[in-house]
């Protein structure tokens, strides 16, 4: 896939694809190609595969690799599809990529390798090995809260040099921050944090990398686009609408690929994980109705 100049190197408004299973827990390569091709219908400019919301560190290299096949069967070859390559094993990490890379991936997203807590020389050196593994596009995946190590502002400032580092993806929650490196570099900042989207986009994001997206990929894409028609009190009022809705799926103490599973027909969430309960279930769908019953 060739990026235009000057445009977002993977959309706008991308959606963190949770992975649909059988009842049996399998892969469920089928479903997870209908989904994909609904979300794209719906108004998603790319799919991130095999990330947090994903479920990553509970799928098999394997199916990490059927499952990005899957999905560009189902969309086709015009939409970015990036897939989540993160370990906490550099070796591990730079095999994965190459295997997203043959298998139609269009880039990466990697996080830093969680539990060690390498210091930042380490950190800046691991990714610059992924990015020098194959010849995709790479976006940084700053999650501290998962991973136990953040990449600090210096480091991503060094790690914008590489012609091959294109974006971030941003849930450290340092609006500071991320605006200065916003403002210092060419980089791509992604929200992946669903009450920052907006806030990001003001100071000069390229979009959002969304989990409530996979229910209402609508919804979400409508605050950027209200923003960028220039109607910033509509966009203002589009995110408050959203919010009900993502405050449960994101912040009601339970993983988003939990809440999404619980409104979602794609099967159960694997172990340690366990599915929401039925006050929860309850909850989320209502809030869910709401949400489209809003005009």
């Amino acid at each position: 896939m060739t990026f235009l100049s000057g445009t977002p190197p993977f959309g706008r408004a991308l959606c963190a694809m949770v992975t649909p299973f059988t009842d049996s827990g399998a892969l469920n390569p089928d479903r997870a190609a209908k989904l994909a091709a609904d979300l794209v219908a719906d108004g998603c400019d790319g799919l991130v595969l095999n990330g947090t919301s994903g479920e990553s560190p509970t799928t098999t290299d394997d199916e990490k690799e059927a499952l990005i096949r899957a999905v560009r069967a189902a969309v086709g070859p015009a939409v970015p599809l990036v897939a989540g390559v993160g370990t906490a094993d550099t070796a591990h990490t730079v095999a994965l990529a190459r295997r997203a890379e043959a298998a139609g991936a269009d880039g990466l997203l990697v996080v830093p390798p969680y539990y060690s807590r390498p210091p930042q020389a380490a950190v800046e050196a691991h990714f610059r090995r992924v990015a020098d593994a194959t010849g995709l596009p790479l976006a940084l995946y700053d999650i501290p809260g998962r991973t136990g190590t953040r990449i600090e502002p210096d480091t991503i400032l060094r790690l914008a040099e590489h012609p091959r580092i294109v974006a971030v993806k941003d849930c450290a929650y340092d609006l500071l921050g991320s605006s200065k490196v916003i403002a210092r570099t060419s980089l791509a900042y992604y929200s992946g944090c669903e009450e920052l989207n907006l806030p990001l986009y003001a100071v000069g994001a390229a979009g959002c990398i969304s989990t409530v997206a996979n229910v209402a990929p609508r919804h979400v894409r409508a605050v950027l686009d209200a923003f960028d028609a220039g109607d910033t009190a509509e966009a203002a009022r589009l995110n408050g609408r959203l919010l009900p809705l993502a405050e449960l799926m994101m912040a009601s103490g339970l993983p988003g690929t939990v809440t999404v599973k619980a409104l979602l027909d794609a099967g159960p969430v694997r172990e340690p994980l366990q599915p929401a309960d039925r006050e929860t279930v309850d909850g989320l769908r209502k809030a869910y109705d709401e949400l489209l019953s809003c005009r």
